[in-house]
């Protein structure tokens, strides 16, 4: 029996192919039949490669139903579209690894108009999206080697669909994608549009920048339907939002944002679903927990989100409500926010259009609670009269807020002992 020498390498946290060398004169081991001849050595050893089939690379668009099982990791290889009519299931438990790149290079998952994602993790095995970067392996939760305040380092996740949006056009491009890519357009006619079901999935490290101030966000959700079931969903460390949604219809139930390097959570082109249970963990740079944009076009829908909690951080903000924002706002509760009277930070604000609808009746808040730094009254925080809404509460005296326990074990957020505020 000859003697060969595996030789294994993590190349930026994904197991390389392996090279074996051979002892053997002239180098014609029968075994070796990816030899390569071009790669003998000078004293007649040679090398050829084995492949980690483990390991998936996936270099082109998803055209026809296709399963990523749990047993594998699935590398991202570009920009990568689930196309019109075709359906990605991904089994619980399955690892997604974006390449690092930026511009025309950024890696990406995008589920076009009339394509379907169907990511059904559970919460003993949920589905994670990060970086070739992490080391990260089937049945870990917290990245081994990668910080939660990492971002950038590869695109994210895109949902597209045929729900309607309020913009210039009934369809248009999405951010984060190139004009010349048309599996980025979205909106249509159909409230009731169906892009599949994503259940028990953490996002992290994404928000790669294609250009000048147009990055990625962690899940991007545009004009999406409400027949679309999202629920469960953790984003860590990304460079621009954490979640944003685009129009559409869809509803969103349990969602977590950590260390955003934006906005937690951005609304945009009356977005008309829900999101329920909600909790925002600011990092070093996210802008806002909240930002809420309105109509852009004629569509003059509006949202609701409930039952969510806060965390601040030194520079962030609890809420702004721009571009005649619309949309109900129950049941909040913003804790460790600076005060505002520094730099402006630490407030929740209406600007652009946002203080007429609120006056109008098409911007209502209830329920709103805070526990606000000592000597900051909440007229200090809550602006243009949207205190009449809001409560000061001790620390940990809330009676609004998120439900934790739902996020209990099968995010990072939850086992790195991140939650004990809430």
């Amino acid at each position: 029996m000859k003697k060969r020498n595996l030789k294994l390498a993590l190349v930026a946290g994904v197991l390389a192919v392996t090279a074996i060398s051979c002892k053997k004169e002239g180098c014609t081991d029968v075994n070796a039949n990816n030899y390569n001849e071009e790669a003998k050595k000078d004293d007649g050893s040679c090398t050829y490669d084995v492949v980690d089939e483990s390991v998936v690379t996936v270099s082109s668009n998803i055209t026809s139903n296709t399963t990523w099982e749990a047993s594998k990791v699935y590398v991202l290889a570009g920009r990568i579209t689930v196309t019109s009519s075709a359906t990605l299931t991904i089994e619980p438990g399955t690892i997604i690894k974006g390449e690092v790149g930026t511009g025309p290079n950024a890696t990406a998952l995008i589920i076009a108009r009339g394509a379907k994602l169907m990511a059904e993790g559970t919460a003993t095995s949920p589905i994670i999206f990060t970086t070739v970067a992490d080391e990260i392996q089937p049945g870990q939760i917290a990245s081994p080697n990668l910080d939660p305040t990492f971002n950038g380092l590869w695109g994210g996740l895109i949902v597209l669909g045929n729900a309607p949006i309020s913009a210039d056009a009934a369809a248009v491009q999405i951010e984060g994608i190139p004009a010349s890519d048309q599996n980025g357009l979205y909106g249509g006619a159909d409230a009731a549009d169906n892009s599949g079901v994503l259940r028990y999935i953490s996002i992290r490290h994404g928000g790669a920048n294609i250009g000048e101030g147009n990055e990625i966000n962690g899940l991007t959700l545009g004009g999406v339907g409400s027949g679309t079931v999202i629920e469960n969903i953790e984003v860590i460390g990304n460079q621009d939002d954490g979640i944003e949604w685009f129009g559409g219809t869809v509803n969103v139930t349990n969602a977590l944002v950590w260390n955003a390097g934006d906005d937690a959570l951005d609304t945009d082109q009356a977005w008309a679903g829900t999101m329920d249970n909600f909790i925002v963990i600011c990092g070093a740079d996210t802008d806002h927990a909240l930002e809420i944009d309105g109509p852009e076009g004629t569509l003059l829908a509006g949202h609701t989100l409930r039952n969510g909690s806060a965390k601040g951080a030194t520079a962030s903000e609890l809420a702004d409500f721009r571009s005649s924002a619309r949309g109900t706002f129950e049941n909040i509760y913003f804790f460790n926010f600076p005060d505002p009277a520094t730099d402006g930070r630490g407030d929740f604000s209406l600007s652009s259009g946002s203080d007429i609808t609120f006056t109008d009746g098409d911007l209502m808040f209830s329920g709103l609670e805070a526990t606000s730094p000592a000597g900051v009254i909440l007229a200090d925080v809550f602006k243009a009269g949207t205190d009449v809404h809001a409560s000061e509460v001790a620390a940990g005296a809330n009676t609004v807020g998120a439900d934790k326990s739902v996020f209990a074990n099968w995010t990072w957020a939850s086992v790195a002992n991140e939650l004990t505020d809430f």
